[in-house]
C-alpha cells in the first residue's frame, strides 16, 4: 500500500508529536510553536517522500529535535530570560515536566522518544543517531536521575 504524501494531512496528523518534542527541548509554548512551524517549513520546501509513516514520523522527530537543539544554541537565546511557566500553568501538573526539563537534553530526549512517542532503543537509536547501547545506557541514567529529582523534590 503506497503511503499519501499529502502534506497538509500530514502537518494535521504529525502536530502533536512535534510539538510535545519541541516543548520537552525548549520547554516554553512560543519557542514550541517556533520549532513546530520551522519544522513544517522545512518539510515543505523539501517535499521528502516518505516510504511509510513511521519513516515520516522518523523523520519529523529527526528534524524537530535538529531544529530545538539549533534553537537552544542560538546567539538569540543567551540574551533571552525566560518567564516563569508557573505563572501559565498549574504546579502540581507539571512536578514531572520540571524533573524531565532539568535534565540534560541527551536524556530528555530518550525518554521522551521512549516514554511519550513509544519506541524502542533500537529505533531511537536511529531517529538520534546514536548506537543502541548508548541510547540504552542514556535511558537506565535518565531514569535514574529522574528518580534523584523526584525524590528530592517530595523531601
Amino acid at each position: 500500500m503506497p503511503f499519501d504524501n499529502n502534506a497538509e494531512q500530514l502537518i494535521r496528523d504529525h502536530a502533536d508529536m512535534i510539538y510535545r518534542m519541541a516543548f520537552a527541548h525548549v520547554r516554553n509554548r512560543s519557542d514550541a510553536d517556533d520549532v513546530m512551524q520551522e519544522v513544517f517549513l522545512r518539510y515543505i520546501r523539501r517535499r521528502p517522500v516518505f516510504e511509510s509513516e513511521e519513516h515520516c514520523r522518523r523523520w519529523f522527530l529527526r528534524v524537530t529535535v535538529n531544529t530545538a537543539k539549533s534553537m537552544n544554541n542560538s546567539a538569540w537565546m543567551r540574551y533571552v530570560i525566560p518567564l516563569e511557566q508557573e505563572i501559565f500553568e498549574e504546579p502540581e501538573e507539571n512536578r514531572l515536566a520540571d524533573a524531565l526539563f532539568r535534565l540534560p537534553p541527551k536524556y530528555r530526549d530518550v525518554i521522551h522518544l521512549h516514554y511519550y512517542e513509544g519506541y524502542k532503543t533500537e529505533e531511537i537509536a536511529e531517529i538520534l543517531g546514536r548506537k543502541p547501547a548508548t541510547v540504552r545506557s542514556q535511558l537506565a541514567r535518565a531514569r535514574e536521575k529522574l528518580a534523584e529529582l523526584l525524590k528530592e523534590e517530595w523531601e
